[in-house]
């Protein structure tokens, strides 16, 4: 063989690779960061607040439904409703206070 530059030993790596692999670098971090999540306090925030709604509405709903099934099957209208009502505010205010008073993960 007279032609040398035809042996791929010899010509040794193409510089098109090294900015090619540059790029690929640059373009997989660029991706790892606009997929990371943008901010944790704001989402933490809004799942908090969202947790107490479900608790002080799921107190009133559920001790309202269990009291008018008390009171269908007891005939003690409308006793039955308004105590295990009351009963179930008190335990959703009790949860929010502990949900309150809890200190963050982080710390």
């Amino acid at each position: 063989m007279s032609n040398d530059e035809s042996d791929p030993d010899i010509i040794g790596e193409d510089p098109r690779l090294g900015g090619l692999k540059d790029r690929l670098e640059a373009a997989h971090s660029a991706e790892e960061a606009r997929n990371r999540p943008a901010s944790t306090g704001a989402d933490a925030s809004y799942s908090l607040g969202n947790r107490v709604l479900a608790e002080l509405l799921g107190g009133v709903a559920g001790g309202a439904l269990l009291g008018w099934i008390i009171d269908r099957f007891a005939g003690t209208a409308p006793w039955g409703l308004l105590i295990v009502m009351a009963i179930g505010i008190v335990v959703a205010f009790v949860n929010i206070i502990r949900i309150s008073t809890r200190k963050p993960d982080g710390s």
